[in-house]
């Protein structure tokens, strides 16, 4: 595509959320598990809980109208329990037509499309087949949303890796049915505690080379602790350890990456692609740099043939938020063929005019460079017509 000032600068959120109905898995799911469907129902108390394989998700009893919520009170949702899933739920995060109603306020010609129920349950199940129907359910669904306009709504599918076998399967049958890319939990619950270099897993790596699906790490909501320091049931009403518990969920995501990076993943799939999400970037250039000196002082203990950014440059893109107040130098340093943006539109932390704040993030770039991360890239990397 010409970078020509007449050419309309086309804009891609390369991560934007559905809010699931509730009765999504109850509807699509194969009708073998509709009974261990996901679901939200209410304790004894009259709080909504979800509830996974019949257990509920601790982290967001009372809570699940927090999953979305945008332009909403944080406070409100997060404390009184006396919000239903669905106020937290905006028209346009479950009826595609008015997806695109909200598209065309904010200036956005296209939307990569991920879960949000969908990133609670994983690490809850360890039933290879109960995974792989919550995963074929949504992505049943999410094509069927997608539908109302494919080039504008573009689906994502949610793959789980505790088989193998199953999650190529979906792959190929979620590819032909229309979707463009690929997120795995960078929660190791989610893969049997599974390194990603684990032979088992190359079915995987091998099948989205060939098949040329974007692999995308997202946070994930979840009872586990991230690491020894978080807690996510630590002091329920968040006074003590709610910011720390939200802010660290970028951590997951940062680490799957340098595991991916570092164990060397991408120097065996040379073309496989890998999207980092909703992490920020403005960490990436000081993360790189750091990855190359250990590397220069490792080489001798490693894999890796080349240093962790040329692997970066040649396979991956990271997502910037348009809250991040440096990224138009991050962008600069490490370049701009290497960054997409997102709106994380419904979520409680999302905002409406992203699209004017992610462009003034980006003034002080060239023009070229800032049509590259506003769509280019993304119309490249998962093959996108305009």
């Amino acid at each position: 595509m010409s970078a020509t000032p007449s050419t309309p600068v086309v804009t891609v959120d390369a991560d934007g959320h559905v809010l699931e109905p509730r009765d999504t898995w109850l509807e699509y799911i194969a009708p073998a598990y509709r009974e261990r469907a996901i679901r939200i129902d209410h304790d004894s108390q009259g709080l909504e809980v979800l509830l996974i394989d019949g257990k509920p998700l601790e982290a967001v009893r009372g809570r699940l109208a927090g999953l979305g919520g945008v332009e909403m009170d944080p406070t409100e949702l997060l404390t009184t329990g006396r919000y239903r899933y669905e106020e937290g739920c905006p028209p346009g995060s479950w009826d595609p037509a008015e997806r695109l109603r909200i598209l065309d306020q904010e200036g956005i010609d296209i939307a990569l499309l991920y879960p949000t129920i969908g990133i609670c349950w994983e690490g809850h199940v360890q039933d290879p087949k109960l995974a792989h129907a919550y995963t074929e359910a949504y992505n049943r669904w999410l094509c069927d949303f997608c539908g109302h306009d494919p080039k504008r709504l573009v689906p994502i599918m949610h793959l789980n890796l505790l088989d193998v076998d199953l999650a190529v399967k979906e792959m190929r049958r979620a590819h032909a049915a229309g979707c463009r890319g690929i997120y795995i939990s960078p929660d190791m619950y989610a893969r049997g505690r599974r390194r990603f270099d684990d032979p088992a897993l190359d079915p995987f790596w091998s099948a989205a080379q060939e098949l040329g699906l974007p692999v995308a790490f997202h946070v994930v909501v979840r009872d586990q602790p991230t690491t020894s320091y978080a807690d996510p049931l630590d002091d329920t009403n968040g006074a003590r350890f709610g910011l720390f518990n939200f802010a660290f969920l970028a951590i997951d995501v940062m680490a799957a990456f340098t595991e991916l990076l570092t164990t060397g993943v991408l120097e065996r799939y040379p073309r496989l692609k890998v999207t980092v999400l909703e992490s920020g970037a403005n960490w990436i250039s000081a993360w790189l740099d750091r990855l190359d000196h250990k590397f220069e002082v490792m080489h001798a203990r490693t894999i890796l043939k080349m240093k962790p950014s040329e692997y970066f440059k040649r396979q991956c893109l990271v997502s910037a938020d348009p809250d991040e107040t440096i990224t138009a130098e991050v962008v600069k340093h490490v370049g701009a063929q290497y960054f997409v943006w997102a709106s994380d539109y419904p979520h409680i932390d999302a905002s409406m005019g992203v699209v004017r704040e992610m462009r003034e993030r980006l003034k002080p770039l060239p023009a070229a460079d800032q049509r590259l991360v506003l769509g280019d890239n993304a119309l490249r990397f998962y093959g996108l017509a305009h």
